[in-house]
Formats: structure tokens, C-alpha cells, sequence
């Protein structure tokens, strides 16, 4: 087989980039909203509008839960951002961001079926946003929180999770957090070693991290061997800014309370030395994690280098220097550790049990489902995780989340789990389906063919 050079490597990271500058303008957007019910001539219209639509918004009127029977409230999810922490370029507004948000709402509805509407507003302050979502609470059946800087994401979330009589979710702590750990499970089984003795260095304290740590401990790693890195070094208890991070930033001030218990100093560098893992949510690379750190690491080193849209370091770079297996969060290369295999069936499991919120361990359900999807497929360093074409994936995870939710008491509705997986099939399918007629058509258009 023909050895793959550098240069054909960088110029396939590179390729993304070029082809949605080119098809962006041409289809002028991602999603649009089409009818769902049958217009045969226009007396329909008295059924769908004036009208007989009076009649259902009685019924709703006697009974609120009725909505999600006479409306799409049941399918329906907000994608919310201020635009203030973009991918890994930034605060860079809301109209700079609407690009991903819709893109977003397309992967809800081709993965999980789940009708989705980018939503970026034109505020950064928190108590705004949280008033604009809590207004949106009577037409979505839930809130997907994106791309909003951390400190003030966490006190959105948790003020949202609490007041709020629907799933909210904030996909890059959450969704981040349980594909990072569904990785992880398979990883650490293919190196030979165990949850519980691993030594982890998390390199960047924001959402993601912040989230993967809490999530990672749930899921069997022990607090004190996990050492996590900020922009000015490792967290411990007497850092120097201690007062700040105690009261701006309480979620890093949990960290430096619960972990480094010899209050290890340094910064990547030796937060890396002899570890057994790297989980990177870091700025944008490549270079942030350089060779010789990897080289520092223990015997079958994992690395998990998650920032977009170029990885702290790359791939084969990674290996050069000894690791054994290396993730990102790119789709053009292996083992993609990207929220996009967890929030359309996340979502899709909430909706169908109408969850009153996303727990943790609905979390890590999910990310133990999506690790045996994986693992059934066999597993090897190249394929740690499902890849998102293996559609099964999402009614799978589906299922796994209601089944929790169920258990937990958050669900509004108690179907039998064979009864959830045949709904979630059957709508991801429609989706599909219906995608692919449309392209047959033409009614979605080759941009390679006139």
C-alpha cells in the first residue's frame, strides 16, 4: 500500500474547509422547514388553519400537555448561542455562528430525526439568555445550549436545568463529556489497562473538561490521578489565584479541591510526564501538545486531541512520538470523538420519553451504549468509537437514555424499550428516506452538475 506523506495528509485536513466555502453560498444555507401533512387542494387549509385549528387549541387550553399531541412540541429542539466561544475561533457573534447552529440542526434531523432550529441571539449577557429560553419553553420539547463561553455557560445550564419544565443541554460540556468518555472505555480496554488506575491529564479547564472530569469520575477514574491544566498552569488547591478561581470560577475551584492532591506544579508539559491519557479541549492547534511530552508519557499512551478545526497535535504526529491511540475531533480522521454521535440520539431518547431534563446518568448510559455499539463491531486502535454512519447507533443510544430516564423518574411517558427503539428506527429512517428522494429529484441539487 502506498505511503501517505505529510503534505497529502495536511492537504486532506485542509479539504473541508475549501469545499464549504464553496458550497455554502450555493445552497445559501442547510435547512429550511417543509410541510409535514397532506395539502391536497386549498380547503385543507380550514384543517390546518381557520378554521378548524380552534378546535385543537381548546384542547390544548383544557389540558397543556396536550401539545405534544396536537404539535410538533414532541420533535422539536432549540439550538441557542450567543455566538461568544464559535467552534475554536472564538467570540466571533451571532451571525458568524448561525453557520454551525444550522449545521447542527441539519446532523439533529439526518441522526436523530429531531426537528431543530438554529436560534443565535443577539446578547451575551446570561440573565438575558436565560429569560429568552424560558420564553421559548411552550414550543420546544428542549433546549440544546451552544457555543457559549464558559464562565457564564455553567450558570445558564444549571439556572435553565432547574427552572425549567423541559430537557436543557449544553452539548459542549454534556455532549462533549459522554462521547469523550464512550472513547475512553474502548481505549483504555484496548491498551490493557483499567478505569480506576489510569492517570489523566486534561489539558484546557473550560466547559468541555470541566464537564469530561466529572463525567470521567462517574464512569471509574479516581479523582487524585487526574492532573488539568488552565492557561496558566496546573490547578491546585494553593495556586496563586485561588480567591479568583474560588469565586469567578467555582467549577475549576472544584477541580483544584478534588484532584492533584500533591499539588503538582507545571503546565502541559508536566501535567503529561507519565501519564496514561491526555484529554485535550484546548485552542487550536497544531503545536499545542508538542512530540516530546507525548514521548513522556506512560507505555500505550491515549491521547484525545479534540480541538477543532486542527487538533492540539496531529494524528501522526502523535504517533511518531509513541502514542498508541490517538482520537480528534475531525471526521476525516480516525476514531472522531465529536458530540455528533451523542446528541441526536440523546435527544432523540429525551424526546420520546417527553424527559423533564438530561441527567448525568442518562449521560453515561449513552456513552456506554455508543462504546458497546463499538465494541460489537470489534475494536481496534483505529476504531475505538462508532463512526456516524453506522446508523444504528442513535435509536441504540436512544433507547439506553430512556430506559435511565425512566428510571430515574423524568419521564413524562413509560413506553416499553422495544416500543422506543421501533419510534426512534422508524423516524431516523423517515429522515433518511425522505433526504435521499429529495436528492433523486432534484429538489436538492448537485452543485457539480448544471
Amino acid at each position: 500500500m502506498k505511503e501517505v506523506t505529510v503534505e497529502e495528509l495536511l492537504a486532506k485536513a485542509e479539504q473541508p474547509s475549501k469545499d464549504a466555502m464553496r458550497l455554502h453560498p450555493f445552497y445559501r444555507g442547510k435547512v429550511e422547514v417543509i410541510p409535514k401533512c397532506r395539502i391536497t387542494d386549498f380547503n385543507d387549509f380550514a384543517i390546518w388553519y381557520t378554521p378548524g385549528v380552534a378546535a385543537p387549541c381548546k384542547e390544548i387550553y383544557a389540558d397543556k400537555e396536550k401539545v405534544y399531541e396536537m404539535t410538533n412540541k414532541w420533535n422539536f429542539v432549540a439550538v441557542v448561542s450567543d455566538g461568544s466561544r464559535v467552534l475554536g475561533l472564538g467570540d466571533i457573534g451571532p451571525e458568524a455562528g448561525l453557520p454551525v447552529m444550522e449545521g447542527k440542526a441539519l446532523l439533529y434531523k439526518y441522526l436523530g430525526g429531531v426537528d431543530a432550529f438554529p436560534i443565535c441571539v443577539d446578547t451575551k449577557e446570561p440573565e438575558e439568555i436565560i429569560q429568552f429560553v424560558k420564553w421559548l419553553q411552550p414550543t420546544f420539547g428542549g433546549i440544546n445550549l451552544e457555543d457559549i463561553s464558559h464562565p457564564k455557560c455553567f450558570h445558564i445550564l444549571d439556572t435553565l436545568r432547574k427552572e425549567m419544565e423541559i430537557p436543557v443541554w449544553h452539548d459542549d460540556q454534556q455532549g462533549t463529556a459522554c462521547v469523550t468518555v464512550a472513547g475512553l472505555l474502548n481505549a483504555v480496554k484496548i491498551v490493557g489497562k483499567k478505569m480506576e488506575d489510569i492517570k489523566v491529564a486534561l489539558i484546557g479547564a473550560g466547559a468541555a473538561n470541566i464537564a469530561i472530569s466529572r463525567l470521567i469520575i462517574t464512569a471509574g477514574v479516581k479523582p487524585e490521578h487526574i492532573l488539568a491544566v488552565d492557561s496558566k498552569g496546573i490547578l491546585y488547591r494553593d495556586r496563586g489565584d485561588r480567591e479568583t478561581l474560588k469565586t469567578k470560577y467555582k467549577e475549576k475551584w472544584h477541580i483544584c479541591e478534588t484532584t492533584n492532591p500533591k499539588s503538582i506544579k507545571g503546565d502541559i508539559k508536566e501535567a503529561m510526564e507519565g501519564a496514561d491519557v491526555v484529554i485535550s479541549a484546548s485552542k487550536t492547534g497544531p503545536g499545542v501538545i508538542k512530540k516530546e511530552w507525548v514521548q513522556a508519557m506512560a507505555k500505550g499512551s491515549i491521547i484525545f486531541a479534540m480541538a477543532n478545526p486542527v487538533p492540539e497535535i496531529w494524528p501522526w504526529e502523535a504517533k511518531e512520538a509513541g502514542a498508541r491511540i490517538i482520537a480528534t475531533g475531525r471526521s476525516d480522521f480516525p476514531n472522531q470523538v465529536n458530540n455528533s454521535l451523542g446528541f441526536p440520539g440523546i435527544f432523540r431518547g429525551a424526546l420520546d420519553i417527553r424527559a423533564t431534563k438530561i441527567t448525568d446518568e442518562m449521560c453515561i448510559e449513552a456513552a456506554k451504549e455508543l462504546a458497546k455499539v463499538a465494541e460489537d463491531n470489534g475494536i481496534h486502535e483505529d476504531y475505538i468509537i462508532p463512526n456516524m454512519d453506522q446508523w444504528e447507533v442513535f435509536p441504540r443510544e436512544a433507547v439506553a437514555v430512556g430506559t435511565k430516564g425512566i428510571e430515574q423518574g423524568v419521564a413524562r411517558i413509560k413506553a416499553p424499550a422495544e416500543e422506543r427503539f421501533k419510534l426512534a428506527e422508524k423516524i431516523i429512517k423517515k429522515t433518511r428516506e425522505q433526504i435521499q428522494f429529495l436528492m433523486k429529484e432534484k429538489f436538492i441539487l448537485d452543485p457539480d452538475k448544471k
